[in-house]
């Protein structure tokens, strides 16, 4: 009961429409004991004594008790059903509440297939107890209650013969209580693990077509499903156990009690009237007690449901509000590091002694090898993790220090891995301000070069796009998602490797669009083509948690290190560079320190933009190309 006792918040609000069903359910029971002492007098009054003038009188009191009875069932009903919906209303807003507010780090360790089993199987296991299973314990204790005492009215040694079986069923019921309640915590585990498998497979759908995993699927899928079907089958193995052994020591009470009633009517110690009343109140003691299976049942999945929603709610907030956090329309968007820390894990650091001066409208860019803490550490600006040391500051202000709407309201994000909601493109567009008109998503889409290919679609921007973004090259969904974060208006602008799903003539073309947003805007890039990102005011070069290197293109490449070594790696092949282009992917900005220069002492470098290179210059001051440009060979770093 502790878990009902945890959930009292929600319920509590609500107990007097539980008090109506409570006593709905009294009154209902009181009401239905009138019956058996109706036909006491039938039987001894009416049939044996001849009293036919009792018999309209004996009718009309019948039809009068389920009248009441009737309206008592209703109220009982509707109370329950009102109470446990309202109950669960809030509970599931709460659930919902607290999933918004809880950081990545809890996410990093959540899997969507469970938390829906949580949100959908485990909260209605709950509103069936509090619908039907605290009616049904109420009406066990009225019954019992109400129907033990009548019975003492009528005969108190017919009463104990009654419940010379009662010990027999107490421990029957007990031993059912405690294998049934593990049985179902089972269950509700076996489930999470089975929609955890349906929602990763129904989500990485063409992943597994692309490998031709199928059966690889098929066999993991199954062997959740025996899982969940073994444990169902424990669990009604323990039911076909109970229910048998219930009406057998029922039936034994039957018999115990025709035999000594039978007797006594025969020796003239009991009327019959007396006789068949009494055996009518029986199931007011016996039926009750081979209920309690049922209601055990749905107890125990109560239980089982509602730990796992106290889990859910019981989850820290690692990142909230502080007490005193200020909120701000806008900032200039000055962003320092100092000295900052980070970790997933206790023991594993994944930034170390980071130290960033970013002023306001200065664009940085990050380079490394995967793993290197590049999304890690923009991650910390918007409070997406907190700083595990040191500390991250905006306009000169502890990022911790600022209310995290306000916060993040001021930074757009491009994330690479783009998601789009189920909705037309006008709302993905405008989803991070929900107030903006129809020229300020249309102006956006034209800077995230969206408009045109939106203008395309039968419905513009009413088109509804599909789950995730179904129906959208990557491309295209890439670019609705930058003018998702330009019609925010941010005055820090994060990329992270935003441009990833896109060929290079459109990045080009994006990037081109992109100079006049980024134009006083602070800018972080990821990116992984050094051409992407060499215009930059300072590139960070990051290896294992740690700045290796920082300065301009010419600066690094003058160094002779990592970024040097990138460097040549992507651009190995100067033919193939030459032929296509290498200033198509410059990152806007206000010009680029070593553009059109070779690398030191390597004589005509493969970014050289004269008259040797086939297209001309490729860069965003230059001429467009004419056609589509080839990659350069190498890939991403």
């Amino acid at each position: 009961m502790w878990v009902f006792r945890r959930l009292k918040q929600f319920w509590w609000p609500y107990r007097r429409t539980l008090y109506v069903s409570v006593i709905s359910m009294g009154l209902l029971t009181a009401a239905g004991l009138v019956r058996p002492f109706l036909l006491e007098q039938l039987i001894d009054r009416v049939i044996t004594a001849g009293d036919f003038g009792l018999l309209w009188t004996l009718s009309l009191a019948v039809l009068a008790v389920a009248l009441v009875r009737g309206v008592f069932n209703y109220t009982r009903q509707y109370c329950g059903e009102l109470f446990g919906q309202k109950v669960i209303y809030d509970i599931r807003n709460a659930l919902y509440q607290h999933l918004q507010y809880v950081s990545f780090k809890f996410y990093d360790h959540q899997s969507t297939g469970d938390l829906m089993s949580r949100l959908t199987g485990d909260i209605e296991a709950f509103r069936t107890f509090l619908t039907e299973g605290v009616t049904d314990t109420t009406d066990f204790f009225f019954s019992y209650g109400f129907g033990l005492v009548a019975m003492l009215t009528i005969n108190a040694r017919l009463t104990l013969v009654t419940l010379i079986l009662s010990p027999c069923i107490a421990i029957t019921v007990r031993q059912f209580d405690r294998y049934v309640r593990p049985a179902y915590s089972a269950i509700r585990e076996a489930y999470s693990d089975l929609s955890t498998v349906v929602q990763e497979n129904l989500t990485g759908i063409r992943t597994v077509k692309s490998f031709a995993r199928e059966p690889h699927e098929l066999d993991k899928f199954g062997e959740r499903n025996e899982g969940y079907a073994r444990t169902n089958i424990v669990a009604q193995d323990y039911q076909a156990t109970y229910w048998p052994l219930m009406q057998l020591i029922s039936n034994l009470g039957t018999v115990l009690l025709l035999w000594y009633g039978g007797r006594m009517v025969i020796a003239n110690q009991l009327s019959l009237g007396d006789l068949v009343a009494f055996f009518s109140l029986v199931g007011y003691l016996i039926w009750p007690v081979t209920e309690l299976g049922y209601l055990i049942n749905l107890l125990s999945q109560a239980a089982a449901g509602g730990e796992r929603l106290l889990e859910l709610l019981d989850s820290p907030r690692d990142i909230a509000d502080r007490p005193h956090a200020v909120t701000v329309e806008s900032v200039r968007g000055d962003v320092r590091f100092e000295h900052v820390d980070f970790a997933y894990d206790r023991g594993h650091p994944v930034l170390r002694g980071i130290d960033l001066d970013a002023p306001a409208g200065s664009v940085i860019a990050l380079l490394g090898t995967t793993g290197s803490g590049k999304s890690s550490l923009v991650g910390l600006i918007p409070r997406f993790y907190e700083a595990t040391g040191g500390r991250v500051t905006v306009d000169g202000r502890d990022v911790r220090d600022f209310t995290l709407q306000s916060l993040r309201r001021s930074i757009g994000v491009v994330l690479g891995e783009t998601f789009l909601f189920s909705a037309s493109l006008r709302e993905n567009i405008a989803f991070g301000r929900m107030d903006a008109s129809d020229e300020d998503i249309e102006r956006a889409a034209r800077v995230a070069q969206a408009h045109a290919f939106i203008t395309e679609l039968p419905d513009r921007y009413d088109t509804i796009v599909g789950e995730r973004g179904l129906g959208l090259s990557g491309g295209q969904k890439q670019r609705v998602a930058l003018a998702r974060a330009v019609v925010c208006d941010p005055r820090v602008l994060i990329l992270d490797d935003a441009t990833s799903s896109v060929d290079m003539e459109t990045e080009y073309e994006i990037q081109q669009a992109l100079r006049q947003v980024m134009d006083g805007r602070t800018t972080f890039v990821i990116a992984h083509r050094i051409s992407s990102l060499r215009r930059a005011d300072e590139i960070l070069v990051m290896d294992d948690g740690r700045i290796v290197e920082r300065g301009t293109h010419e600066d690094l490449l003058r160094a002779d290190g990592m970024y040097r070594a990138i460097y040549e790696v992507q651009f190995r092949d100067r033919d193939a560079l030459a032929a296509g282009g290498s200033g198509a992917h410059d990152l806007p900005g206000r010009g680029g320190a070593g553009e059109g220069r070779a690398a030191p002492g390597r004589g005509r470098g493969p970014e050289s933009s004269g008259p040797g290179n086939r297209n001309g210059a490729l860069h965003p001051d230059g001429p467009r190309p004419r056609g589509r440009t080839r990659p350069a060979e190498g890939g991403s770093a």
